[in-house]
C-alpha cells in the first residue's frame, strides 16, 4: 500500500488546502463550531460550510488577511471557557481587516495546523503572484541541487539510471534512511505512474528524495523562519539565532560561515541561502545540540570549600556485576575513572605471599592484588578529571600487610598523595583547586601521638556493621581493628569518624572528619532532620553508600540525598537504570570533571533551605521550564522486543527532577507503527523552584499492552539547557549514545509561566489575576532583631512590585503582538513593527531616544488598533526605566538590613537565653533569623539581575528598531547617534557601580 504523502513544498499545503478539511471555530461566546474550509480554485479566498451566512460572505478573501498566529494567541482564545480544552499546537488564527479582526480555528492536529498556517503565509507573501508555486518544484535551489547530483551519477547521459544506483545515491545523501524503504517509494511511484521497468529517471529520483528526506516539522519551520520562501538566507538565519537560539554576538558573516559549511549545494554555498536539506544537517548537527557547550569545560568556581560540591562516586568499584556473586576485575576502576568518577573504594583484605588483594567476599575465587591496582588508578586518576580523586579504604588487613599497602601506595602515588596535616587555624576544608592532582586517601586515623605505632579503632566495613546492627544479639558495640601508624599517616583531610548527632557533631567534629551512612540512616535523617542535614553539610563531608540489602546491586536515588546537600553519594556503576542516568547525566555539567558546586542557598553560612519544602524556595524566583517534543528519529526496535515484528509505537515521557516540589512527569500521546520520524506535536510546562538541583530526563518507551519498553532516555541538568530548538542525542539502556537516535523538541524557559527572551533566563512574566505574593520576614521573637528586620518590609515589597511590574509590561506587549509568553523581544519587535507600516510601506512612527531610552512616537494620526499597542510599549519602557533607575536605591536599603541582621548572628543564642527562649523555641527562632537573611539575599540579587536584564532590554529593543526601519533619519551621522545612546544607559549604570564601590 501506498504510504501517505509527506509535506515537503509549498504546493503541497496548498493541494491540501483546495481539497479541504474540517476545522473547529471558536467564538469569544465560548462556543465551538465544526466546519469545513476550504481554499478556492484560484487561490484568492477561503470558504467555509454550513454557514447561516450566504455562499458569498461565508468567506475571506486572502487581500484581507494581515497576520497568521499559530497558537492560542488572541484574545477570542484568552477569554474562552474553553480554550484549556484547547491545545495549543493545534490552534491557530487569521486576522483580517483593517481592525485585525480574528478568525480562530483548531485543526485536529498539530501537523494539519502547521499546513494551513504554512499554505496561508505563503499566499499572503506571494499575494502579487500568487501562482509562482504553480511553476512547481523545477526551479527551486533544492531540485537545481538533486539535478546536478543526478546527472553526476548518470554516467551515460541518459537521463535515467539503474534502481541499484539510484537506491545506493540516496543513501549517500542520507546515511540514516532503511534501503527497504527507499526500494519500496521507488515501487510507489512507478506504481502511480503504471510503470513496469525498474529504472529511475531524474523526476522520479527527485520526488523520491523529496518525499523520503523532507521532514515536515523542519519544513514547517524553515517556511517560518525565512518568511515563506524555500530556503534561507543570512538575514534569515541570523534573525533565527537571536531571536530563538538565544546566542548573542551573532554576525552576518557567522552566518554566512554556518550556510557555507552545511549548505549542500554549491550554488546555495556561493549565493548564501540554505535550503531544507542544509537547514536539516544543521539542526542536527552539534552547533544545535540540547547541551549547553559553555558546560562541556570546567565552568565553576573551583575554589570553594570541597565540602561546597557534589562529588562523582562510585561503591564496590572493583565489581562489573551484582555484589552478591560478581567477580573483583580490574576494569572497574578504568571504566568508573574514565566516567569522571572521583571517589572510589579499595576494600582490602589479606592476601597469600604478604600481598594485599581486593575481592568480592561474596566471590573469593577471583582476586586483584592491591599493587595492580593501585598501579592502574595511577595511570587513570586524572585522566578525565585533574581535581582530586578520593580513595576510599575499606581496610580489613593484618598489621604487616597494612605496613605494606602504605608502602606500595607511597611508592606508587608519590607525591601525588596528599598527606599534609590539617591546619586547626582553617574552619573549611581545601578546595577542589588546591588539590589538583592529588590522591587524598580516606580512612580511620590514629591519634596524633607519634610515639603510639598502633592502636584499636572501629571497623570500617559497612556490610558487616549493618549485618550485626540487624542481627538479634547487637548489643550496639563496634568491633575493634588494629591500624598501623604507617597506614594511619596517608589519612589527612578525610579522617573516617562515627556520625552520633547533629547537635554533637556541630559542636565537637573537625572539619576534616568525615561520616558514612547507610542508605537507610540517611533516608531517615533526611526525612526527620532536613535542615539540619543541609547545615552540617555545609562544613562537614557525608558519604552515603547504598544499603547491604540491595543484593543485586540496584542502585539508590541520589537526587534524595543531593537534596539535602550530601556530596559523595556512592553508585553502582555496574547496574545500569533511572538512577545511574539521574547519576551519569548530573556529572555531565562543570565539563564531566566530577565536581559540582551546590546551589548558594546550601553553601551560604547562615542561610535557611529545607530539602522537603513544598513551595517557593525563600530568595529564589521560581522558573517555568516549556518544552514541545516535537518529533523523534530512527528509534531502534527495544532489546528482545519480539511481539510485533518490526513495528513500534512510540511515545515520550519528560520527567523533572529535583526537591519533591519540583518532581513532575508528563507524557506525550503515542504515534502508531512510527520508529523512522513520528510527529508528537505537543507542548509541555513545569514550574522548577529550584532550577540549580533541578534534571530533566526524556525517556522514550514503546506503548505494548505487555508491557512498556525501553528504546531510550538522556537525562541533563536544568542548568545545561539551550533555549530554541534542539536535538536530544538519545542514550541506550547500558547509557551509550546511540547514532542517529534523536528527539528534536523545542525549550525555552521563563519566570514562572511567561516571557521567554532571546537570551538563557527571562524575568518577563504574566501574574495573571491572581493576587501578588511576597515573599517576607519572619517574627524571631527577639525584639531588637525583629526591629531591624521590619525595615527591610517595605523596600521588599517595592522590589518585588518593581520586578513584576516591568514583567507584566512586557507580557501585556506580547499578547497585544500575538506572541506566546516564551517569545523574544526581539521577536516582539519585529512584529510590532510591521503592524506599525503604513499601506505606502513607511513607517507610521519613529524611534526617539529620550534621556537614552527608546521610545517610539508617531508621525501623524494613527488608527486605534496602533494606538494601544504603542501605549502597551511606552508602559513597558517607563516600568523598566523606573526598574532601573530606582533598582539601586532600593538594592541598597534591602542590603542594609541584611548587613544589620548578620551582626547578630553571632549573639543570636545568648540573646534567645536572655529572654528565656530554649528548645523548640530557640531553634524555631535560629531558623527563622536564617529564613530572614535568605529571603533579604535573594530578594536583593533578583532585583540586581532585574535591571541588569532590563538594561540588556533596553539594547535590543533599540537595535530591533534600528533593524526594522523604525528610526527617523537613517543617515549614517543619526546611526551614529544612535549607537552612542545605546551604549549610554550601561555607561550610565557602570558609573553609578563605580561610584558607589
Amino acid at each position: 500500500m501506498p504510504s501517505e504523502k509527506k509535506i515537503s513544498s509549498a504546493s503541497d499545503c496548498i493541494s491540501f488546502m483546495q481539497a479541504g478539511c474540517e476545522l473547529k471555530k471558536v467564538r469569544p461566546n465560548s462556543r465551538i463550531y465544526n466546519r469545513f474550509f476550504t481554499l478556492d480554485t484560484d487561490l484568492q479566498a477561503l470558504r467555509w460550510e454550513p454557514s447561516k451566512k450566504d455562499l458569498e460572505k461565508a468567506k475571506l478573501d486572502i487581500s484581507a488577511i494581515k497576520e497568521i498566529r499559530l497558537g492560542k494567541n488572541t484574545e477570542t482564545f484568552r477569554n474562552n471557557g474553553l480554550a484549556d480544552q484547547i491545545c495549543e499546537d493545534c490552534a491557530f488564527s487569521i486576522l483580517h481587516g483593517e481592525n485585525y479582526e480574528s478568525l480562530d480555528l483548531v485543526a485536529n492536529s498539530a501537523d494539519v495546523a502547521n499546513i494551513w498556517v504554512s499554505g496561508l503565509r505563503y499566499l499572503v507573501s506571494r499575494s502579487k503572484q500568487p501562482l509562482d508555486f504553480m511553476e512547481g518544484n523545477q526551479n527551486t535551489p533544492r531540485f537545481m541541487w538533486l539535478k546536478t547530483v543526478f546527472e553526476a551519477a548518470d554516467v551515460d547521459g541518459n537521463g535515467i539510471m539503474l534502481e541499484d544506483t539510484s537506491v545506493e545515491l540516496i543513501k549517500q545523501l542520507n546515511p540514516t534512511l532503511k534501503e527497504s524503504k527507499i526500494r519500496l517509494k521507488f515501487k510507489e511511484i512507478q506504481k502511480s505512474k503504471e510503470k513496469l521497468t525498474t529504472r529511475v529517471t531524474e523526476e522520479e529520483f527527485c520526488e523520491a528524495f523529496c518525499e523520503l528526506c523532507t521532514r515536515p516539522e523542519v519544513y514547517f519551520l524553515l517556511v517560518q523562519i525565512s518568511k515563506n520562501k524555500e530556503y534561507l538566507d543570512a538575514n534569515d538565519l541570523m534573525l533565527f539565532l537571536e531571536a530563538e537560539q538565544g546566542v548573542t554576538h551573532i554576525t552576518e558573516d557567522m552566518c554566512l560561515d554556518i550556510i557555507r559549511r552545511y549548505e549542500l549545494s554549491e550554488e546555495g554555498r556561493q549565493k548564501g541561502f540554505l535550503a531544507i536539506d542544509g537547514f536539516t544537517q544543521y539542526l542536527l548537527s552539534p552547533e544545535c545540540d540540547i547541551f549547553d557547550p559553555e558546560q562541556k569545560k570546567v565552568a565553576q568556581d573551583m575554589t570553594q570549600p570541597l565540602s561546597h560540591y557534589y562529588i562523582n562516586a562510585s561503591h564496590n568499584t572493583y565489581l562489573i556485576e551484582d555484589q552478591f556473586r560478581g567477580p573483583a576485575d580490574i576494569n572497574g576502576y578504568v571504566r568508573a575513572l574514565k566516567m569522571g568518577c572521583r571517589s572510589i573504594e579499595l576494600d582490602v583484605s589479606d592476601g597469600s605471599d604478604n600481598e594485599p588483594i581486593l575481592c568480592n567476599r561474596n566471590n573469593v575465587t577471583t582476586h586483584l592484588s592491591f599493587r595492580s591496582v593501585i598501579e592502574v588508578i595511577n595511570k587513570f586518576a586524572f585522566i578525565a578529571s585533574e581535581y582530586p580523586l578520593i580513595l576510599c579504604l575499606g581496610n580489613h588487613c593484618s598489621l604487616p600487610q597494612q605496613k605494606i599497602m602504605a608502602q606500595q601506595m607511597k611508592k606508587v602515588f608519590g607525591d601525588k598523595l596528599y598527606t599534609e596535616a590539617p591546619l586547626p587555624s582553617e574552619t573549611y576544608l581545601p578546595s577542589p583547586e588546591k588539590l589538583k592532582r592529588m590522591i587524598v586517601v580516606k580512612g580511620k586515623k590514629l591519634p596524633s601521638d607519634p610515639d603510639v605505632l598502633e592502636g584499636e579503632v572501629t571497623d570500617e566495613d559497612e556490610e558487616a556493621e549493618m549485618s550485626r546492627r540487624l542481627s538479634v544479639d547487637y548489643n550496639g558495640e563496634q568491633k575493634q581493628i588494629l591500624l598501623c601508624r604507617e597506614l594511619s599517616d596517608l589519612v589527612s583531610i578525610c579522617k573516617s569518624v562515627q556520625y552520633r548527632d547533629f547537635e554533637l557533631s556541630m559542636k565537637s567534629q573537625n572539619y576534616w572528619e568525615m561520616c558514612s551512612f547507610s542508605e537507610t540512616e540517611a533516608s531517615r535523617i533526611a526525612n526527620e532532620y532536613p535542615e539540619d542535614f543541609v547545615n552540617y553539610n555545609k562544613r562537614f563531608l557525608s558519604r552515603i553508600y547504598p544499603s547491604a540489602m540491595r543484593i543485586d546491586s540496584s542502585n539508590l536515588n541520589p537526587q534524595d540525598f543531593w537534596n539535602c546537600g550530601c556530596q559523595i553519594v556512592a553508585m553502582n556503576f555496574q547496574t545500569p537504570g533511572p538512577m545511574m542516568d539521574l547519576h551519569t547525566g548530573w556529572f555531565l555539567q562543570n565539563g564531566g570533571c566530577g565536581y559540582v558546586l551546590r546551589p548558594s542557598i546550601m553553601r551560604d553560612e547562615v542561610s535557611y533551605f529545607s530539602a522537603n519544602t513544598k513551595g517557593i524556595v525563600p530568595g529564589v524566583s521560581p522558573l517555568a521550564l516549556h518544552i514541545k517534543i516535537i518529533s523523534g528519529q530512527n528509534f531502534p526496535k527495544p532489546k528482545g522486543a519480539c511481539a510485533k515484528g518490526d513495528v513500534i509505537d512510540p511515545y515520550v515521557c519528560i520527567e523533572i527532577h529535583g526537591i519533591p516540589a519540583d518532581c513532575s512527569e508528563q507524557r506525550t500521546k503515542t504515534v502508531q507503527q512510527n520508529s523512522d520520524n513520528p510527529i508528537f506535536d505537543e507542548t509541555f510546562e513545569f514550574q522548577v523552584n529550584l532550577p540549580e538541583l533541578a534534571m530533566i530526563r526524556f525517556v522514550v518507551l514503546d506503548d505494548d499492552y505487555i508491557g512498556d519498553e525501553f528504546i531510550g532516555q538522556y537525562t541533563i541538568p536544568f542548568e545545561c539547557l539551550q533555549p530554541g530548538y534542539r536535538h536530544v542525542p538519545l542514550r541506550s539502556f547500558v547509557g551509550d549514545i546511540m547514532e542517529h537516535v534523536t528527539l528534536f523538541v523545542h525549550i525555552a524557559i521563563t519566570n514562572r509561566s511567561g516571557g521567554g527572551k532571546a537570551q538563557k533566563r527571562s524575568l518577563s512574566v504574566r501574574m495573571g489575576k491572581k493576587v501578588r505574593e511576597y515573599t517576607m520576614v519572619r517574627n524571631i521573637g527577639l525584639k531588637t532583631i525583629d526591629d531591624i528586620f521590619k525595615i527591610a518590609v517595605h523596600p521588599l515589597r517595592e522590589a518585588i512590585d518593581m520586578r513584576e511590574n516591568m514583567q507584566n509590561a512586557i507580557v501585556s506587549i506580547k499578547e497585544l503582538c500575538g506572541l506566546p509568553p516564551i517569545a523574544s523581544l526581539k521577536q516582539c519587535l519585529l512584529t510590532l513593527s510591521s503592524r506599525l507600516i503604513t499601506s505606502d510601506n513607511t513607517p507610521s512612527v519613529s524611534l526617539v531616544m529620550k534621556d537614552n531610552f527608546p521610545y517610539l512616537e508617531p508621525l501623524g494620526a494613527i488608527p486605534d488598533v496602533q494606538k494601544k499597542m504603542l501605549a502597551a510599549y511606552d508602559l513597558m519602557i517607563q516600568e523598566s526605566r523606573f526598574l532601573i533607575e530606582m533598582a539601586d536605591t532600593v538594592q541598597e536599603k534591602i542590603v542594609q538590613c541584611q548587613k544589620a541582621g548578620m551582626e547578630f548572628h553571632e549573639e543570636l543564642h545568648n540573646l534567645g537565653a536572655k529572654e528565656g527562649l530554649k528548645g523548640r523555641k530557640l531553634n524555631k527562632a535560629t531558623e527563622s533569623f536564617a529564613w530572614n537573611i535568605t529571603v533579604l539575599k535573594g530578594q536583593g540579587d533578583l532585583l540586581k539581575n532585574a535591571k541588569n536584564e532590563a538594561i540588556e532590554n533596553m539594547k535590543q529593543i533599540q537595535l530591533a528598531c534600528l533593524s526594522c526601519g523604525l528610526s527617523k533619519a537613517p543617515s549614517s551621522g543619526a546611526e551614529a547617534k544612535s549607537k552612542r545612546s545605546l551604549e549610554a544607559i550601561e555607561e550610565k549604570e557602570s558609573g553609578e557601580e563605580n561610584g558607589k564601590l
